[in-house]
Order: structure tokens, then sequence, then C-alpha cells
């Protein structure tokens, strides 16, 4: 997105102007429907083009894509939609015009295109912030900074700190809102000034916050960066959303900075998702006495950055964004266009196409060229034929 169509979108009323009452009905829907996770809900997506057009289908036409019961589960309309599309809509019209609210599905212009390199990319978001810090989203320079709900008082002031003098520089912090050094990172950051310094992805509905303890600082980061969550409103605090929650800090994060960490963390569960995603991994060492310091000394055993300033992670941070694989919404691999979109229905031509040939033109990573052909689908630029081929539609 150009940053004349950022600030056409950041003024809007609601943040979500592209999402009629059905679409955000059908999207809900789609997430709430038993047995139909991410994986198996993007299959849907790619066939069907569109969450409205999943449950216009016919049984058959489901079958093909999904099994038995998750055709008869897609049938049915959850008990909890009506209340849900009201709860969510509510919600979007609370919007003031210094903190904004949206729902960002999948294949808009603002969903953050590190999530399409994910195996289960989340189907929506929802996000809570101030208006300028909406492309945070979009930003290629972010770090996750994650540690100990228990640190030690050194270990909140290392996070606090770091955190302020990256911040500084320009670099989005990015954590989890838990206890300990994800508040202290989350602090730091805006105490940077900048209003979007920091991304806080929570394992709630946005209409709830937890800890507790945290809702001043929930408060003002709501005011001054961004709160993400993946959940539908009023999703309690559930044990399992935690750890999911954490593939998203380190997919939009070129690296990640363990504070503390014992032994087991669930830092080291995003230090590990981080590795898999080939980002880099820093870790600040601590005394070998200490119960705290066990996870990022088991790191930097594995090979984690040893870091002890934040210029460490700075020194790196321009090599880590120049290595990144490009982002699959708005830099495709080898097209000279600057327009992804474009560049597809070019290599479509006028032809009927499979997705390996359209591959094989645009040289693109998969995941880039599904999340463009997903687009071009939902503005009813192509059309998606059976037996995975695609054509241009001849508008009008």
């Amino acid at each position: 997105m150009s940053l004349s169509e950022f600030d056409t979108f950041r003024d809007a009323p609601s943040l979500t102007p592209s999402l009629s009452l059905s679409e955000l009905s059908a999207w809900l829907r789609l997430g709430l429907t038993p047995g139909v996770g991410n994986v198996s809900a993007c299959q849907l997506l790619r066939v069907f083009g569109q969450a409205e057009a999943v449950f216009e289908a016919s049984s058959q036409a489901l079958r093909r894509v999904v099994s038995e019961r998750q055709c008869e589960n897609l049938l049915q309309v959850p008990a909890a939609l009506a209340d849900l599309v009201r709860r969510t809509q509510c919600w979007l019209d609370a919007a003031t015009p210094h903190q904004r609210r949206a729902v960002i599905t999948l294949g808009d212009p603002l969903y953050p295109p590190a999530f399409l390199h994910l195996a289960d990319p989340p189907l929506l978001i929802h996000v809570l912030g101030a208006p300028s810090a909406f492309a945070a989203l979009l930003k290629p320079q972010a770090l996750a900074v994650v540690g100990s709900r228990n640190p030690t008082p050194a270990g909140l002031d290392h996070a606090f700190a770091f955190s302020q003098h990256l911040a500084q520089q320009r670099v989005l912090i990015v954590s989890g809102l838990a206890r300990g050094i994800d508040g202290a990172a989350h602090r730091g950051a805006l105490h940077s000034g900048h209003t979007d310094a920091t991304v806080a992805f929570v394992g709630t509905g946005l209409d709830q916050v937890y800890p507790h303890v945290h809702r001043e600082l929930a408060q003002r980061i709501a005011q001054q960066g961004l709160l993400v969550s993946e959940y539908p409103l009023g999703t309690p605090p559930l044990a399992a959303n935690f750890p999911k929650r954490n593939r998203l800090i380190a997919a939009l994060s070129q690296g990640v900075l363990v504070v503390e960490a014992g032994l087991p963390s669930g830092s080291l569960v995003t230090a590990g998702l981080s590795m898999e995603q080939g980002k880099e991994v820093f870790a600040i060492p601590g005394s070998i006495h200490s119960p705290a310091s066990r996870g990022c000394h088991a790191l930097i055993k594995q090979g984690a950055k040893l870091v002890e300033k934040a210029q460490d992670i700075l020194d790196e941070l321009p090599k880590l964004v120049s290595s990144m694989p490009p982002a699959p919404a708005s830099e495709p691999q080898t097209t000279p266009s600057h327009d992804p979109d474009q560049a597809v229905l070019t290599a479509l031509g006028h032809e009927v196409v499979d997705l390996d040939t359209l591959q094989a033109r645009c040289g693109w990573a998969t995941p880039a060229l599904q999340a463009a052909l997903m687009r071009l689908e939902l503005s009813d630029q192509i059309a998606r034929l059976g037996g995975g081929l695609f054509q241009r539609r001849v508008l009008a």
C-alpha cells in the first residue's frame, strides 16, 4: 500500500471500509465453524475466493475441499454467530479519531505480509490503536522482545532500556503483554516518545485485558501503539491461546531478543519459532547461578547472538532486513513491476492457466502468488475454475 493510499485508509471512519455486514458475518462464521481451522479455511478460500462464497457453495462442492464432518459443520450456522456479529459491529462503531479499530481479513491491504509465510495464517485479526500506528503492521524493521514472567529487577531494567533505545531508533518493539519482561518491553518502547513504537499480540479478545494488572498499560498501547488479536471478541484467557499467538510475534519480527528465560519457557518457544522462520535470535547473558538465565545461556549455546547493549542489535538489523524473504503482498521475487497484482494479470494473459504454470512465469514463492490470486479474486479480476485453473475475467 502506498503512503497516500494508507493515509486515505487511515482517515476512514472505521478502518474496515471494505467489509459489509454480510462479509463480516461470513468471515466470523468461517472462524467459528467447529473443526475448520486456519489451514482448512485457507483451502476453502483458495477454491471459492471469498468467505461469503464458501457458505453459498453446495455441499457437493464443499466435500471436494474438506471432510464430510467439516462440510456438515459449514452448513450449520453457529449458535454464537449473531451475537458475535453484533458485538463486533458495536466494537468497531466505538472507534474514535484518536483510537481506531479494525477487523483486517486475509487479502486486505493492511494484512501483515509476514503472516502469509505461516503454515496457518490467521483468517482475520482485530486491531485497536493509534491511527498512525496501523502502518506498523507493514513495518520492515521490528524486533520481538520476550522473557520471563517472573524476572529479576535487572531483567526488567534490561528489557525497558533495550526497548526504549531501539524504539528511539525507529525499531518496532513487538511483544505479548504478559507479566514481567513483556510489560517492561512495551513500557520502554512507549517511553521512546514515538506513537508507532510497539505492538502487543494478545491471547484474548480485544474487549478484554489479561493480565488485569496490565489494564493501564493496554490503554497506553491503544493510544500510542497497537493491540492485535486473532481471537474473536469475548474470548477469555485460555491457556492454549498464548503459545499459539507466539507465532505471530515471531512472524512480524525480523529477530527476537530474549532478556531472561528459565527452562522450560514460553520465550524459548518464540525463539524456536523465530529460528524456524530463519530469523535471528539474540540473548542477554546472566549469572551462571541464576535460573532466570538458563534459557538465554541454552540459546547462546545453540547459536543465538550474545548481546550486551542495544547497539549490538542495531548493528545486525540492516543485515536482517536485507536478507528477509520478499513480502508476499508487496514485493514479489522476480518481477520489475511495482504493482504485484498487475504482474500476476500480465503473467496470466488471456488463457486458462494452472498454478504451477503461473508460478513458473512469475517466479514467486507460493504464499506470495496465492495472496495475489486471492486479492484478484476478491476484486473480480480473475476467476478460479475447476481443477486448480485460473482465467482472467473480461470486464464489460
